[in-house]
């Protein structure tokens, strides 16, 4: 195998496994935060921030595997 061929096989292989745990823990997260104000409405302001600042988190080690696969 090339070398060129091994670093493309790698982006790839990084950018799809630090996309991957994002987006289920997103999924996750979003889903639980719903199922949570469908059964008790009034949690809605409690629940909204903790929610998106998680999201927030979760979205940020996304960014550090684009990141990692810009230096490769």
């Amino acid at each position: 195998m090339e070398p060129e061929v091994a670093k493309m096989f790698a982006k790839a292989f990084a950018i799809g496994v630090g996309g991957m745990g994002p987006a289920l823990a997103i999924g996750r997260l979003v889903g639980k935060a719903m199922e949570s104000i469908g059964r008790n409405p009034e949690s809605t302001e409690k629940l909204f921030v903790p929610m998106l600042l998680g999201a927030a988190f979760a979205e940020a080690i996304a960014i550090y595997a684009l990141v990692v696969v810009f230096t490769l």
